[in-house]
């Protein structure tokens, strides 16, 4: 009985700890302090540094592109990370991809990003956005699709 309890605990911190570890890290990132005017402040000098001539339009252009493709990216990183925790891989193993098992990660995935959404309707500065939404479902798909792939590309070596 210990023994199982043990093996539950250690499969949880292993698996499931660091889901809930980069919900977290996302959640804080819908806060007033990663609003589009404070990362624009760190950016935008950055850009004005590397190109003095560059136009408040284009900087706004650059900044929006950066979030959407960090919300791409931390959402592409959950969606990996609830399929880990959904499938529980170990070494050497050799179970087949299971489709339903990357719908599910992904539908966990467009739920926390609704979630995260409606949560930023009550953050002054944020807004929610049916789009972002889209977004980083879309970010999960693209998680998802890279680790099929890379899982192909391993079985041939």
């Amino acid at each position: 009985m210990v023994s199982c309890a043990v093996h539950g605990m250690r499969a949880f911190l292993w698996y499931g700890l660091p889901v809930i570890l980069w919900m977290i890290l996302i959640f804080s990132g819908s806060s007033d302090t990663s609003s589009f005017q404070h990362s624009s402040r760190i950016i935008a000098p950055l850009l004005h540094w590397l190109s003095p001539n560059m136009s408040e339009e284009t900087v706004n252009h650059i900044v929006t592109v950066a979030r959407k493709g960090a919300h791409l990216t931390e959402y592409a990183i959950l969606a990996m990370l609830l399929w880990r925790a959904i499938r529980k891989p170990v070494r050497g193993d050799t179970r087949p991809w299971q489709g339903s098992q990357a719908r599910f990660a992904l539908l966990l995935t467009a739920i926390y990003a609704a979630t995260d959404e409606l949560h930023q309707i009550f953050v002054p500065s944020r807004q929610a956005s049916f789009l972002d939404v889209l977004i980083d479902t879309t970010g999960g798909a693209l998680g998802l699709v890279t680790l099929w792939l890379f899982g192909r590309w391993r079985k041939r070596w």
